[in-house]
């Protein structure tokens, strides 16, 4: 089972929660100027001509935001499109041991379905999916129970 989220559900307790039940994850978080500094290398613009197809990079590291009891894995992706002046950049954080690539694909996924915000249970795939959706407190308790109700791993 994987759980996908937008950043409006990366909150630390969930991440526990989910690591907890050997849950994998991949969580967008938003961007700040300490992840930025992390991969400052990748967003001045390629020297020479602008290519017609975007020049996508990715970077893996660990991060610990203030909140966080240890260090996360943090995949970015930084993307330069010759029509824009800046690159978009986008973070995610990630127990999954994939290549970067690998974990923005899982991220972005376009055949999963969105549901007003709900959690939702992809039989097919067995995926827990959050849609974008603006984090009320009744919502974040409601997830964080069902997160809860999930079994603990043997062992």
């Amino acid at each position: 089972m994987a759980f996908r989220a937008d950043a409006a559900f990366a909150k630390p307790e969930i991440y526990e929660a989910l690591e907890q039940r050997g849950v994998k994850y991949a969580i967008r978080i938003p961007s700040n100027g300490n992840l930025e500094r992390d991969i400052a290398e990748l967003l001045p613009r390629p020297v020479g001509r602008p290519r017609l197809k975007p020049l996508v990079e990715y970077k893996s590291f660990l991060y610990r935001a203030a909140g966080w009891q240890s260090a996360q894995r943090v995949v970015a992706k930084v993307e330069h499109h010759a029509d824009e002046l800046f690159p978009r950049v986008g973070f995610i954080v990630t127990n999954l041991t994939l290549p970067s690539r690998a974990v923005m694909q899982f991220y972005n996924q376009q055949r999963l379905v969105k549901a007003g915000g709900r959690l939702v249970k992809h039989a097919r795939y067995g995926w827990l999916l959050l849609a974008e959706s603006h984090l009320t407190r009744r919502l974040f308790v409601s997830m964080l129970r069902r997160i809860e109700a999930l079994p603990l791993p043997a062992g």
